[in-house]
């Protein structure tokens, strides 16, 4: 029986390893050393100084559109006869759209026409039988304004197109009326020549002028980006529900494949880029206006708040003009609450072990 409650050599052993492994862990864990990266022992997270390009873009969302269109119109009413074109139909310049009855403007023209052989035969027995001819002169001009007229009226009957381009609309139908309110009857658009429209938010607004580029990523085209310029910004704002903003036409010189007028994009575009500057992630930069700091970390891990002026205020990074050079430890915030508990919770042991906070 003494032998059984007495440990043999064996299980001490065992035991010794084990408190000693468990103390080498402990002591791991308990060991602060400064990381160049990411987070350390205290929970401190920081970035490292770099330099390179910092580059700021405002984005809006916008529709692609034909950048040459153009209605077409009869220039005489009357009843549709026929309809000479299609919606996707390409058509040159000059070519047959539609007719209208042309029968009343025909009439016209041969009464116009008469009235003038009229006046020009009245006009000529004045001048024979040599009495004032300024009367019969001038209704000689007047019967060939009205000539003029009804032939032109004559030729309003036939609508043809007044570019060439591809129709996208005809809004009027055989035997209506070829007067269509607040719209032409055909609708061309020139489908090579493309720019995108977008609406920009007042603050972003003011940072756009003619020139900067942009970028146009097609929602509905998976992948497909295309690169343009700003070409115009509205001088005046458009507000809707109380909310501003200002159209921006984009240029779009090289469309991706599938690309058609009536799409959504969304366009960027770079309203500021500074190359070569020493740059640092804008959550590292505390402050505002001119008086902006940093938190550097040397290679003992001190900290030192520094006082820094920043440039251009880039999408993910700030350029820093003074105060900090590439290469220098830079502190972040904290990212969560949960994440400085955590880290405490390893340095001053485990909450939720064993009783009496023992590792």
């Amino acid at each position: 029986m003494k032998a059984l409650r007495r440990p043999s050599t064996a299980v001490n052993a065992l035991l010794a390893l084990l408190i000693v492994g468990a103390g080498f862990w402990g002591w791991s864990l308990l060991r602060e050393t400064p990381e160049t990266t990411g987070a350390n022992a205290s929970g401190m997270r920081t970035v490292t100084a770099t330099q390179g390009t910092v580059t700021k873009t405002v984005s809006a969302d916008g529709t692609v559109a034909s950048a040459s269109t153009a209605t077409a119109t009869f220039a005489t009413s009357g009843t549709v006869t026929s309809i000479k074109v299609k919606v996707g139909d390409e058509v040159d310049s000059g070519a047959l759209l539609a007719r209208v009855d042309p029968a009343d403007a025909e009439r016209d023209l041969e009464l116009a026409r008469a009235n003038l052989a009229a006046a020009e035969d009245a006009l000529a027995r004045a001048q024979e039988a040599g009495t004032g001819t300024d009367i019969a002169a001038n209704a000689v001009t007047e019967a060939e304004l009205a000539v003029d007229e009804a032939e032109a009226a004559v030729a309003g009957t036939s609508l043809k197109a007044p570019m060439s381009g591809t129709v996208v609309a005809v809004n009027g139908s055989l035997g209506g009326a070829s007067a269509i309110d607040k719209t032409g009857f055909v609708d061309l658009a020139d489908l090579t020549k493309l720019q995108v429209t977008a609406a920009f938010s007042e603050a972003d607004a003011t940072e756009l002028k003619e020139g900067q580029s942009a970028t146009i990523a097609w929602n509905a085209l998976e992948g497909a980006e295309a690169t343009g310029g700003v070409t115009a910004v509205d001088p005046t704002a458009t507000s809707e529900n109380s909310v501003v903003t200002y159209g921006v036409t984009v240029s779009l010189p090289n469309p991706p494949k599938g690309a058609k007028p009536g799409q959504t994009v969304t366009v960027s575009v770079v309203t500021g880029s500074v190359e070569n500057a020493v740059l640092v992630n804008s959550a590292a930069v505390a402050g505002t206006g001119n008086r902006r700091t940093v938190t550097v970390v040397d290679s003992a891990g001190r900290q030192e708040i520094r006082q820094v002026r920043v440039g251009l205020e880039g999408d993910d990074a700030y350029q820093i003009v003074s105060g900090l050079a590439p290469g220098e430890r830079v502190v972040l915030p904290t990212a969560t609450a949960a994440t400085t508990t955590t880290t405490t919770n390893m340095r001053g042991g485990f909450t939720g072990g064993p009783p009496g906070g023992r590792p």
